[in-house]
């Protein structure tokens, strides 16, 4: 498990309210030139910032060694890789909304973001790759490429991201199982334990029934479940001699697109669109194992 992703999300969420801040601003207060080497100065600080961090919290600790590739494709039942792909995607969003500020076009401004997105993790992986507790994971490469790809092929395709990438997160009793490895308290526990963390593709289909709002939508999602090791499905307590074993869950619930609710405010429309990175609690169907169960509200 590669506690960098603390450093993913807190880059992250810096970029989503700096990108905040930036849709606010009236268009005439600031000059679309003054807009770019703001926004673009913001980027390079922000980075700066989430790259020097990632260094004093992670690497130091560990010795560097010469350039090396690491196979972790099938660690954690691929939950991290489907990280890599929201961080990735939710990167390019935050990127090129931020250009696209500047006044640079929508198309333009989603390459740009997308470019972005994908460098930005690509110089995480190289880093990993002179690590001697990791190395560089093609899989975690093809996991951010398709992540930015994602967003740049629907803005290019739809100017506008139809199938919208969600992430939810529930407390779980595993942690107190192996809090070494999946955290001991909360926000330890949000990044690094699989077993509560869901991602989900939303998706409104208002496009093919025009009865429906545009706003809601129906979500697929994806998590795991009694993973307490990364390489193997099978776990045993040695406390209480209890035995584990992991399994996949796949999900169906609905959501809400929060860009589309009707708010006549812009402020407060593009404040309430923020909301979209996550995923909202709702009744969701849950399979798993071959068999089907229902919860009433699922986080």
């Amino acid at each position: 498990m590669k506690n960098k992703t603390l450093t993913f999300y807190t880059l992250l969420v810096l970029l989503i309210v700096t990108q905040s801040i930036f849709s606010q601003t009236k268009k005439d207060s600031v000059s679309l030139t003054k807009r770019l080497v703001l926004t673009t100065s913001s980027i390079a600080g922000l980075s700066t910032a989430g790259f020097v961090g990632l260094h004093e919290l992670w690497y130091k600790d560990y010795q560097t060694s010469t350039f090396h590739f690491f196979n972790d494709s099938k660690s954690w039942m691929q939950m991290d890789k489907i990280g890599h792909f929201y961080t990735a995607n939710k990167l390019s969003l935050a990127f090129s909304s931020a250009y696209e500020w500047c006044g640079i076009s929508p198309e333009k401004s989603a390459i740009i973001g997308a470019s972005l997105g994908l460098g930005f993790q690509t110089t995480l992986e190289v880093m990993d790759g002179y690590s001697s507790e990791w190395g560089f994971s093609w899989s975690d490469m093809a996991a951010n490429t398709i992540g930015s790809l994602s967003f740049l092929s629907q803005q290019l395709i739809w100017q506008e991201e139809k199938i919208i990438l969600k992430f939810s997160y529930h407390s779980t009793k595993y942690a107190a199982i192996r809090p070494s490895v999946l955290g001991n308290t909360f926000s330890e526990r949000f990044l690094k334990d699989y077993n509560g963390q869901t991602y989900w593709l939303s998706y409104s289909p208002h496009d093919f029934i025009e009865e429906i709002p545009s706003w809601l939508c129906v979500s697929l999602g994806y998590s795991i479940d009694a993973k307490l090791v990364g390489d193997t499905d099978f776990y045993t307590d040695p406390t209480t001699n209890n035995n584990y074993t992991a399994s996949r869950q796949y999900l169906l619930s609905l959501d809400i697109d929060f860009s589309k609710l009707p708010i006549k405010r812009p402020l407060l429309k593009k404040i309430i669109k923020q909301f979209n990175y996550l995923k909202i609690p709702f009744p969701a169907l849950i399979m798993q194992n071959g068999g089907g169960s229902f919860r009433g509200i699922y986080f």
